[in-house]
């Protein structure tokens, strides 16, 4: 009997690791096809795209960085990248002066951070065209003061739509296709 209740443990933790790696690949597949699905446009004026390093699988302290580092000179216009509704405007330690915009459907959350400012009159709710200038390049947050950037990020939302909560999906190969 004791050995039937092994068994069927093993079983059991088995069922659940493999559905819990099915639930995460399928999870992987779905925000990059929803992300390369979308029509984007670059974020930083001036910068051209294949200049634009892959760091979304690089290291931080604790962490990995999941979002990509856009070099560019303190003050050069951000520009929203797709359509879709401003859910938040947020001063973060880490992230500095950012910003929160959902894809049209409320799918996948862009976030903009290490802002110098906010373009004039931006506020929270107000609905984004894809190209609408949303601030500058700085480096507010935990960003060196000597290596201004804007830190773009992309996650996939779950059912609650929480602006702060998702999936990060690597916006790198959509940022190469992305119009200037």
């Amino acid at each position: 009997m004791h050995v039937a209740r092994v068994r069927l443990a093993v079983a059991c933790a088995c069922l659940v690791a493999c559905c819990g790696a099915l639930a995460q690949s399928a999870a992987e597949r779905i925000g990059p096809a929803l992300l390369a699905a979308r029509s984007l446009q670059f974020p930083v004026d001036g910068i051209r795209p294949e200049t634009v390093r892959d760091t979304f699988e690089d290291g931080r302290p604790g962490h990995r960085h999941e979002a990509l580092d856009i070099m560019a000179p303190l003050g050069t216009p951000v520009r929203a990248v797709d359509d879709g509704k401003l859910v938040k405007l947020f001063d973060s330690k880490p992230g500095g002066l950012t910003i929160y915009q959902f894809d049209p459907a409320g799918q996948l959350a862009y976030y903009y951070a290490h802002l110098d400012r906010y373009a004039d009159g931006l506020h929270e709710g107000m609905q984004l065209r894809r190209g609408d200038l949303i601030g500058y390049v700085g480096t507010t947050g935990n960003a060196a003061t000597v290596a201004p950037h804007l830190h773009f990020a992309v996650f996939m939302l779950g059912p609650e739509r929480q602006w702060w909560k998702g999936e990060a999906v690597n916006p790198h190969s959509a940022l190469m296709r992305a119009s200037r």
